[in-house]
């Protein structure tokens, strides 16, 4: 009986911390933020599927206020696809909440946009991890194609902690980098 208790309050314990809002980090300087970055794993999204390899994030900002998002990467038949839009910061306090718009009819609709939280930074601005509070995406973003195993290790440890299912990361297939897909948790562990 002691067994089954033990069983279920734990169940509820990881439940519990799995429905747990997600956090933003405190703080993102947008200056430093800005420039390319490679990303490593990510949840595939719809948007993403003609993707194989070599795929890139770069921002900048505008004199409106917003961020250019330049997204790019390559496809099976070896073409380059690129895909434009603009963020705005919704949470000025920390700049750590952005919604992102790849919808332009005129101008920029945001009302079509995603959220594109920060939730993990290193103090160098050497990585990035992006997610959304429903944990339905999420991107592990880097400077360079590759980041040591430990800091790796480190990021997907922290997803972990805050709700997400590390296995739904894939790797992404960059020159220098990982060479093929394969769950984020599997590469860990």
């Amino acid at each position: 009986m002691r067994l089954l208790f033990s069983i279920l309050m734990m169940s509820v314990v990881w439940q519990a911390a799995a429905r747990a809002d997600v956090q933003t980090v405190p703080s993102v300087d947008l200056g430093r933020y800005v420039g390319k970055w490679f990303e490593l794993a990510s949840i595939p999204q719809s948007f993403q599927k003609k993707c194989v390899s070599d795929v890139t994030a770069e921002y900048s900002q505008l004199e409106n206020g917003l961020i250019k998002v330049v997204n790019s990467c390559k496809t099976k038949t070896g073409d380059i696809s690129v895909a434009e839009g603009r963020a705005k910061v919704t949470d000025e306090k920390t700049n750590a909440k952005l919604k992102v718009t790849f919808v332009k009819i005129i101008d920029w609709i945001f009302a079509f946009g995603g959220k594109y939280w920060v939730i993990d930074l290193a103090p160098d601005y050497s990585f990035a991890v992006v997610g959304h509070p429903d944990r339905t995406y999420g991107w592990i973003l880097s400077r360079t194609p590759s980041l040591a195993p430990e800091v790796l290790a480190g990021i997907e440890r922290r997803l972990r902690d805050q709700g997400y299912d590390t296995c739904q990361f894939l790797t992404t297939v960059q020159p220098g980098g990982f060479q093929e897909r394969k769950p984020l948790c599997e590469v860990i562990r």
